[in-house]
């Protein structure tokens, strides 16, 4: 599954970038988001050297329909909100693609990481364009999730060969080191070995192949 790292220039309407930018020294640290109908709800952490002029700011917005300050320190603030423009929550919502959360927003700029499939990935980039989101794709790579790709007997003896250093180079496990450690026969450790290194350069090859 790609997984991806963009980075987004949050447009002014959205309360969140209009005050960082105000403030571009603050940190504004999303810890819980969801859509709410229309709206959307959040729990985001404020720190910056003088808190107050900032949470105190907040409610002024038109977009933010509700505040409640759940913590105050001289540089640190919690702060649960509810805006009519969650657009970034809407977007991934619609594309259904998971916030992975904490981001971290400073100077209407944020950064976030996403896996989902390249489909998904292109539908939120068609998404953010529309809600006008400009965004740049810093990374993307692809994992090979070998527990889901092996059986279990798979995986087993090729985390084992791996902790007995069969593929260090040099090798510090022969295969009949390794075939005695797992109980088996030299020839079916052989032939299980190729079986689940096979799928795993196949595996790697077919994803590599998908990202060129």
């Amino acid at each position: 599954m790609p997984r991806a790292t963009l980075s987004l220039d949050l447009p002014e309407q959205v309360w969140v970038s209009a005050l960082s930018s105000q403030y571009p020294d603050a940190e504004f640290t999303v810890l819980a988001a969801m859509p709410s109908g229309d709206a959307g709800v959040g729990l985001v952490e404020v720190t910056a050297a003088d808190i107050e002029p900032i949470v105190t700011t907040i409610d002024g917005y038109e977009s933010v329909t509700s505040v409640t300050i759940l913590e105050a320190q001289a540089d640190r603030a919690l702060v649960q909100f509810e805006t009519t423009e969650p657009l970034l929550i809407r977007s991934l919502s619609e594309a259904g693609i998971p916030l992975e959360l904490p981001i971290t927003i400073v100077d209407g700029e944020v950064t976030v990481e996403l896996t989902a499939s390249r489909e998904k990935l292109s539908e939120l980039g068609a998404l953010l364009e529309q809600f006008g989101i400009p965004f740049d794709l810093v990374s993307i790579t692809q994992s090979i999730d070998t527990q889901t790709l092996l059986t279990d007997e798979q995986y087993d003896l090729l985390e084992t060969a791996v902790e007995r250093g069969y593929y260090d180079t040099p090798r510090t496990s022969t295969l009949t080191e390794l075939a005695e450690a797992v109980g088996l026969a030299k020839s079916t450790t052989s032939e299980k070995l190729h079986r689940a290194e096979g799928k795993v350069i196949k595996e790697f090859v077919s994803t590599e192949d998908e990202s060129a």
